[in-house]
């Protein structure tokens, strides 16, 4: 039996190559529409659509690459909508429906706690982050793609206000003549 070691990823052409083909362990039953395609000022790993019609956008990064991937998903997104009807009436066959919005999933060896919590104030709808993990299987090179758990604002109490380290209103009520509970707080900010 072979033995599985962590090994560097690959150039960036085999890793795309790689990751396409593992792509609906993260998406399924995606059908691939486009590849390579130049959005925002940059370009779009993958173009795909749900069952559902709605567009997947799929972003590729590298280590240290994740707070710079999670900006480009939002532009990317900002640029794909208003392009889906001229798209459907390009290519009505594509399976895109009007109003079923659009995700980008995030592929990155690893996301930094800001990422991470980026992520989630966009939420489970508009951007997913995944890890992938290169290895070798003797001499094959494996990937692995591992879903990032949402953690950050899950089942979580909001923290508790330290209202000295607040700042004063111009009006001179206190904080403790509002009497707003830490949810309340968080909700002006």
């Amino acid at each position: 039996m072979a033995e599985l070691t962590l090994a560097e990823p690959p150039r960036r052409s085999q890793l795309v190559e790689g990751l396409r083909a593992r792509l609906s362990e993260v998406v399924p039953a995606l059908r691939l529409i486009a590849e390579g395609v130049l959005g925002a000022d940059s370009s779009i790993d993958f173009v795909g659509v749900e069952p559902t019609g709605r567009v997947v956008l799929i972003l590729v990064g590298e280590e240290g690459d994740d707070l710079e991937l999670i900006g480009r998903a939002v532009a990317q997104r900002a640029w794909v909508e208003p392009r889906i009807r001229d798209w459907i009436q390009l290519a009505p066959n594509l399976g895109l429906r009007p109003g079923a919005g659009t995700r980008t999933v995030l592929l990155c060896p690893s996301f930094r706690h800001e990422t991470e919590a980026a992520a989630a104030a966009l939420g489970d709808r508009a951007v997913s982050l995944v890890r992938y993990r290169c290895l070798l299987n003797g001499g094959n090179l494996e990937i692995l793609l591992e879903p990032v758990a949402r953690e950050v604002g899950r089942g979580s109490t909001p923290p508790r206000l330290d209202r000295s380290a607040l700042p004063p209103f111009r009006t001179g009520l206190s904080h403790e003549d509002l009497g707003l509970t830490a949810e309340e707080y968080v909700e002006f900010e």
